[in-house]
């Protein structure tokens, strides 16, 4: 007998208004209104718990990771890989497969650089099967964000790889027809959002993985709007590599992390090289440590991580289940109220994809920046702006949108005052 599935509940009001309680600048007020933040897509808000782990490592057991052999360096490498642990059992990997990193582009960066250097003949012959040249392929998609589009861009022009980008259709969703032609007997990467920071729609990763594993390539998934917000497991995803940023998932900023399949890191070459990463070091050569500290030169961000490692529990606390369910409502609430002012385009609106609490649209005749202002006047936080993915604007036929992303600790109330402020804006727009 089989058992139909059970959608997890959401966050009830009372439970909202108590995590909100958490977070300090929420009780904050902005132009004399309090703070509406619906600007989490970019930067998310902090909890007592993350901005009180971070201060209580800097105050008791501050010191260099790795180093020194004293009692406050014995802990504070125990506190450092301890928020390694936490991370990689968030997202289903295993400890040694987390690289502590400044961002998630420096991430993507790294995988970049480093199948360059393999490329350079750097990392012997294990590297082999990481190296690119003419011939080769690197798939992207129309919506990526710059940051997962640009290093490819510069990694083909290094090598001399050819660069393919799967298009969308009107509605802003993947051309998975013409994926499936493009991720060929050439393809050896495909880098694709698992949600779109702009359309803020979930991606079909699966059918893209299944694509890429015929032809054998490999997969580097951005998880920047998917870690915070959906329950990420990497394992089941089946992807090679995964990059994501702290501050998105109530964590701080300087720190991001790219997972990477033990077997691969293995073989990878360094991209920074120096410091902690090395095991003997000659005035012509130098040999280096296995990963994940073969890929992590230099001082480390331990306050950051172990910061890091305090958002992964709150938000464990919460359920990732539930946080999704909360954003699915929202974002579909979102999509409706917005569908429904005349004058306003969501972008992405029609395709019926599951999405997360995030939204962006076009307001005929009148700038998004200009919109954003109207809205900040009201003490209401939005972004602006192209987002950081001009391909995807251009595509859909603009050049610049408004977006309102939303959160766990973002209340229906908030998302109906960023909406009637909108319509509000049109108003004032048309009568002036």
């Amino acid at each position: 007998m089989t058992t139909a599935a059970v959608t997890p509940a959401s966050l009830s009001e009372a439970e909202i208004l108590r995590l909100r309680e958490d977070f300090p600048i929420l009780q904050t007020q902005v132009n004399g209104h309090p703070l509406v933040y619906l600007d989490s897509g970019a930067t998310s808000q902090r909890p007592f718990a993350v901005l009180d782990a971070e201060r209580d490592f800097a105050t008791t057991m501050n010191a260099a990771v790795h180093r020194g052999a004293h009692t406050l360096a014995g802990e504070a490498t125990e506190v450092f890989e301890d928020a390694r642990s936490a991370l990689a059992g968030f997202i289903g990997a295993d400890d040694d497969e987390i690289v502590w990193t400044s961002n998630a582009t420096e991430a993507v960066n790294l995988v970049a650089y480093s199948l360059s250097n393999a490329s350079a003949g750097r990392g012997g012959p294990e590297a082999d099967r990481l190296r690119l040249g003419p011939g080769d392929e690197i798939v992207t998609t129309e919506m990526e964000h710059h940051a997962n589009l640009i290093p490819w861009q510069e990694l083909a022009a290094r090598t001399g790889a050819t660069l393919r980008v799967i298009p969308l259709d009107d509605d802003g969703a993947l051309r998975l027809d013409v994926a499936a032609e493009l991720i060929g007997p050439r393809a050896r990467l495909v880098a694709v959002t698992h949600v779109s920071n702009v359309l803020g729609v979930i991606n079909p990763v699966e059918k893209i993985v299944a694509l890429a594993r015929e032809v054998g390539a490999l997969v580097l998934l951005d998880a920047c709007q998917s870690a915070p917000h959906l329950p990420l497991d990497v394992r089941a995803l089946d992807v090679d590599f995964a990059v994501l940023s702290g501050h998105k998932m109530l964590g701080p900023t300087g720190i991001g992390a790219l997972y990477g399949r033990r077997e691969l890191l293995e073989i990878m070459p360094p991209f920074l090289t120096g410091g902690s990463m090395i095991t003997t070091v000659t005035t012509t050569e130098a040999e280096y440590l296995p990963p994940p500290q073969r890929f992590e030169a230099g001082t480390q961000k331990v306050s950051q991580a172990v910061a890091l490692a305090a958002a992964v529990r709150y938000l464990q606390n919460v359920g990732m289940p539930r946080i999704a369910a909360h954003e699915a409502e929202l974002g579909a609430h979102l999509v409706d109220r917005l569908s429904a002012i005349d004058g306003v385009r969501v972008l992405g609106a029609g395709i019926g994809l599951p999405r997360v609490g995030l939204a962006s649209f076009d307001v005929t005749g009148i700038h998004s920046h200009d919109v954003g202002q109207f809205l900040d006047d009201a003490g209401i936080a939005v972004r602006v702006g192209h987002h950081c993915a001009q391909p995807l604007h251009r595509r859909l036929g603009v050049t610049a949108s408004t977006r309102i992303s939303t959160y766990l600790y973002t209340t229906r109330d908030e998302v109906d005052a960023a909406i009637d402020g909108v319509a509000r804006t049109i108003d004032f727009f048309r009568r002036a």
